[in-house]
């Protein structure tokens, strides 16, 4: 499981977002998500950690808190929710098909 972490700063680190989640426990992996065009960070961050006791320690310190002078929503992360292609999908309705009856 994963853990969402929002309203960061733009100036966020790797290294600074390990060390305040490594006070709760082991912390296996952080992604900080960037714009794809400016190579900014996005202001959000998903955050593993090595037990689901270690992830929920974490979660009821950090949630609300000051970091970087921003207050942090932090929470279970959502599964990623299938976008699936451009175009909106299956419309259903059957083209050029003509019934023989």
């Amino acid at each position: 499981m994963s853990i969402y972490v929002g309203n960061l700063s733009y100036e966020v680190t790797q290294d600074a977002l390990t060390s305040v989640f490594a006070e709760y426990g082991s912390v296996r992996r952080v992604q900080i998500p960037t714009d794809r065009e400016t190579g900014r960070v996005r202001g959000f961050a998903f955050v593993e950690m090595g037990t689901e006791t270690e992830e929920t320690a974490a979660i009821d310190a950090l949630d609300g808190a000051e970091w970087m002078g921003r207050d942090l929503k932090v929470n279970k992360a959502k599964p990623r929710e299938d976008r699936g292609s451009f175009g909106g999908g299956n419309r259903g309705g059957g083209g050029n098909f003509r019934s023989r009856y």
